[in-house]
């Protein structure tokens, strides 16, 4: 008699983990079943692609510092520029290839920001981190003077290591250097005193 019952445990306990086994082969399917759906409802590459304009928060930012958010895959640097950034941006007007943004100014920066500090505000500074020659990534030399690769009067910039094209805090660069154009300013606008809105300038 025991062992009827044995046996019968043993065929609950197979049945029990048939069902078991059974159950999450259906949950794994039903569930292999709605990826497909849900992911019709993520952004397309294309869309991606075409970036949507992104938010950016700059109380934190002080004078000299530099920040960056993505837009389109793309990094996009803000620089809070200091008084004395801005009162040497004069200095290296002689030095550069395109001082005033005028060769190809529709692709280097909206109308707004075609000015000698190529900005809405002089005090900010925003381009595109990407050098125009083969698409490096340009370092920051915030520091002035005399630095390896640099000049002796440097008064501040970025500098791209992969061919040494150099670029001054208004993102303009210099002459006879790899890079043909000064960096991109993207399309931008002002949310409150504290905010950004990169990539639409619809009210800017």
């Amino acid at each position: 008699m025991s062992e009827a019952l044995a046996d019968s445990g043993s065929v609950d306990a197979s049945k029990r983990t048939w069902l078991i086994a059974s159950g999450c082969a259906g949950a794994i399917g039903g569930a292999a079943a709605v990826v497909p759906f849900v992911s019709s409802f993520q952004p397309s590459e294309k869309a991606k692609a075409a970036g949507a304009a992104v938010e950016a928060d700059i109380s934190a930012l002080k004078p000299g510092e530099k920040m960056t958010v993505e837009w389109r895959g793309k990094p996009v640097w803000i620089v809070r520029r200091t008084p004395e950034q801005l009162a040497a941006l004069p200095k290296n007007d002689p030095q550069l290839a395109d001082p005033a943004s005028t060769r190809k100014p529709e692709d280097q920066a909206p109308a707004y920001a075609r000015n000698a500090v190529r900005a809405i505000k002089p005090e900010y500074l925003v381009v595109v981190g990407i050098c125009t020659h083969l698409g490096c990534s340009p370092s920051d030399k915030f520091k002035t003077g005399a630095q390896p690769s640099l000049p002796d009067d440097w008064q501040g910039g970025f500098f791209c290591p992969c061919h040494g094209s150099t670029f001054d805090l208004a993102g303009r660069v210099f002459k006879n250097k790899p890079a043909p154009d000064n960096l991109e300013v993207p399309p931008h606008m002002y949310l409150s005193d504290t905010k950004l809105l990169i990539g639409s300038d619809k009210q800017a």
